[in-house]
C-alpha cells in the first residue's frame, strides 16, 4: 500500500511497510481513510533531522491512535532509519504510539529500535527538500504552516 501527502508545498507519496509493521500500519492507513491528517501541520521541522506531525491539535502533545490508546513498538531487524524518507512513529517512549509520524531528512541510526518504522518516502523528494528548507522559531516551529491538505490511499505502492 501507498499513501500520497497532498501538502501546501506539493505531493509525497509513501510506501507503507504492512506486512513488516501490520499493527503501526494498520493504524496509519484507517487514519488516512478516515480523513484524520486532513488539514492538520507539520509542526516540528529540523533541518538535516526531520519534520514532524500527525497531531490534530497542531501542538506536538496531541493525537490518538485509532484504539483511543497507545499502541506498542513493532521493531523488525531489516527496517532501519537509514535514509531520507523513511517514515517512523512518533512516540514519547516505549510503546507510546498515537497519530503523529516523522520523515527522517537523513540517516538516524540513533533512533533504530526507538521508533517503529512505518514506510519510506517513493516520490516527492523535491517537496521533501522544499519543506526543510522553511524557517523555525526556536522551539522548531515552522514559521510559515506546512499543511497535510489531504490524503490519498492507493492500494499499489507503483500507482499514479
Amino acid at each position: 500500500m501507498s499513501v500520497t501527502l497532498k501538502t501546501n508545498y506539493g505531493d509525497i507519496k509513501i510506501e507503507v511497510f504492512c506486512d513488516a509493521v501490520p499493527r503501526a500500519a494498520e493504524n496509519f492507513l484507517a487514519l488516512c481513510a478516515s480523513l484524520y491528517y486532513n488539514n492538520t501541520i507539520f509542526h516540528r521541522n529540523i533541518k538535516g533531522f526531520m519534520v514532524q506531525g500527525g497531531d490534530p491539535t497542531g501542538t506536538g502533545k496531541g493525537g490518538s491512535s485509532i484504539w483511543g490508546k497507545p499502541f506498542g513498538d513493532e521493531f523488525v531487524p531489516h527496517l532501519k532509519h537509514n535514509a531520507r524518507g523513511i517514515v517512523s512513529m512518533a512516540n514519547s517512549g516505549p510503546d507510546t504510539n498515537g497519530s503523529q509520524f516523522f520523515i527522517a531528512y537523513a540517516k538516524q541510526k540513533h533512533l533504530d529500535n526507538q521508533y517503529t518504522v512505518i514506510g519510506k518516502v517513493i516520490a516527492g523528494f523535491e517537496v521533501l527538500d522544499a519543506i526543510e528548507k522553511v524557517p523555525v522559531d526556536g522551539d522548531d516551529r515552522p514559521l510559515s504552516p506546512i499543511r497535510i491538505e489531504s490524503v490519498e490511499i492507493h492500494a499499489n505502492p507503483l500507482a499514479s
